[in-house]
């Protein structure tokens, strides 16, 4: 899927896997989520992946993009095949397991310090967004 149809992170939230963004879009896109971001506390990580290298590689970017702590991998996979790789700030930890059937992207959601403030989620963005 090409990205004629997104103009703002809202768009994304209706497809199961990431779209390809041409270059105005993902600059419009990453702007526009470092202020989603900026709302939030802390966050989990959602990677749908071919591979649990290329999942753990598009989380080492996101991190190294936002200057986040790496997360510590407390579980994954030495099978061939998809992945879901999920990261919590919160615990400190990633864990990737194979899953069959889902799309491919990455998945953001940012959470409060309470229950006051509802988490959001942002996604799915491209594997390489944050490269």
């Amino acid at each position: 899927m090409n990205s004629p149809s997104i103009q703002c992170l809202n768009d994304l939230s209706r497809l199961r896997e990431a779209p390809t963004l041409d270059q105005s879009t993902a600059d419009q896109l990453r702007k526009e989520l470092q202020v989603a971001l900026a709302q939030s506390s802390w966050f989990t990580i959602g990677v749908m992946a071919p591979s649990a290298d290329q999942a753990l590689s598009s989380l080492r970017s996101l991190e190294a993009s936002q200057q986040w702590t790496s997360l510590e991998v407390v579980e994954t996979t030495t099978d061939e095949g998809p992945v879901f790789l999920k990261g919590n700030q919160r615990g400190g930890t990633v864990r990737v397991r194979i899953e069959h059937g889902l799309g491919s992207g990455i998945l953001i959601s940012g959470h409060g310090d309470d229950d006051a403030q509802p988490a959001t989620t942002w996604g799915p963005l491209p594997l390489d967004f944050f490269s």
